[in-house]
């Protein structure tokens, strides 16, 4: 009875004892006749509400050639640009069954011209998209005539916490319908490269190529995150992300009102709070959002924020980092009203924010700490800075007003999310930089 406890009390389900005998405190709906635990009365709700997505459509397929003499000093080759079909798989989640709304990666139904949802049951709808944020991988389907849908519900994602038992539903491969389950591993994590805002669900549930757009589900069915990426080229390695399903319903509720995402903007730039720099600020915490400037007039401005206050939660939701921060501000919408509870001069305190609209020609509130003073602007040619606040870390790298970043460490740049994904701040970068008829390279420390 003591291992049965101990099994029981793994899979997350509490043990009690009565009259010296173990029980355990299982739902009735994870109870199969003899009183084993299952989780199959649950998925067989939840599992009509998820669908396989099928994609047809042409793609533009880049190649930049470059000779040894322009590798040698970072110089862009030229683009060689051509049209090709493509098929794609991926899955997807019915929000809405009355609406036939359908939740998935944008990334499954970029560039597609035919999509085709297919239900648990076999039967297939055609679906247009009714709005898409490449920033944070959603995408809004909508399937023509639907009838007979099963929807889920929505979880509030704000409430996990490291270690709650999850399930994720897909189709891995094409294979159908597929059910995995595992833990969550870590909340917020961000800083890969692979969106400009990130603020992931690490779990261990088994996800593959063709589980984005899939559901992750808690242990009563809430959606409470939609699986998107995976650590590693070659298939599940046990750690796998999701965009939690708060931020996801946020941005479908922008595009079933507007049509599109009009992101929140806060006007602050910073770094994620560690070791050193509480240390520094004789603080006692180590997780947070740090804000190391201001921007004039902004939201943050004229709410009261300082440069050097420590932001450690957001409408009553404790905050890991800076990058957490940037990604809930940008899913909420512009006019919105938030709560930020910061510690100042050992303080904590208050500031209630109307958030403003973000100008998606300006550069991300998350970039490297090296660039923070530079206003800069994508382009053909490449990233134009427009202007260099005297004294500012980006004038100190050797930035100047008119200079073009053309590349860095040797990768072609042309929009602020493709210099968002190229540049890390952990280590050394090499700018390429244009200016006037000649061309220099800018080293930004780590």
């Amino acid at each position: 009875m003591r291992n049965m406890s101990v099994w029981l009390a793994m899979i997350g389900l509490s043990v009690v004892l009565v009259g010296g005998t173990a029980q355990a405190q299982i739902p009735l709906q994870q109870l199969q006749q003899g009183g084993v635990p299952t989780l199959a009365p649950m998925l067989e709700e939840v599992t009509p509400a998820v669908v396989n997505i099928s994609v047809e459509g042409r793609r533009e397929m880049r190649r930049r050639g470059m000779d040894p003499f322009s590798y040698f000093f970072g110089q862009p080759g030229r683009d060689e640009v051509r049209e090709q079909p493509f098929q794609g798989l991926g899955s997807g989640v019915i929000i809405d069954a009355e609406a036939g709304y359908v939740v998935t990666n944008n990334h499954v139904i970029d560039s597609a011209t035919e999509i085709v949802v297919t239900l648990k049951d076999g039967r297939t709808f055609q679906a247009e998209v009714l709005g898409r944020d490449p920033e944070t991988d959603i995408a809004l389907l909508q399937l023509e005539n639907p009838r007979n849908l099963t929807q889920i519900e929505i979880g509030n994602s704000d409430a996990l916490r490291v270690g709650d038992f999850v399930v994720a539903i897909g189709n891995p491969f094409g294979l159908g319908q597929t059910v995995t389950s595992g833990i969550v591993s870590a909340l917020g994590r961000g800083g890969f490269g692979m969106d400009r805002l990130e603020n992931f669900i690490q779990t261990d549930a088994a996800i593959n190529r063709g589980n984005s757009g899939g559901a992750l589900v808690d242990l009563e069915g809430n959606l409470i995150g939609i699986n998107t990426a995976i650590l590693g080229a070659s298939g599940n390695i046990g750690i796998g992300f999701a965009i939690p399903s708060n931020m996801m319903a946020g941005l479908v509720e922008q595009i079933i009102e507007h049509g599109e995402v009009r992101r929140g903007a806060l006007g602050v730039r910073g770094r994620n709070l560690d070791q050193a720099l509480a240390d520094a600020l004789g603080i006692d915490r180590t997780r947070g959002a740090w804000v190391s400037e201001v921007v004039e007039g902004s939201p943050a401005a004229l709410a009261g924020i300082q440069a050097g206050d420590v932001i450690v939660g957001l409408n009553g939701s404790n905050l890991q980092s800076f990058t957490e921060l940037a990604a809930k501000v940008g899913t909420f919408g512009a006019g919105r009203s938030v709560t930020l509870d910061i510690i100042r001069d050992g303080v904590e305190i208050a500031k209630q924010v109307q958030l403003g609209e973000r100008d998606a020609e300006t550069a991300p509130e998350v970039m490297h700490p090296a660039l923070q003073g530079a206003t800069l602007n994508g382009s053909d040619q490449g990233i134009r800075v427009s202007a260099v606040e005297n004294g500012s870390p980006a004038q100190q790298v050797g930035l100047r007003e008119n200079d073009i970043i053309v590349a860095v460490n040797r990768r072609p740049v042309t929009s602020l999310a493709e210099l968002s994904r190229h540049l890390d701040s952990n280590r050394v970068t090499a700018l390429t930089v244009r200016r006037g008829n000649s061309q220099l390279y800018l080293l930004l420390p780590n």
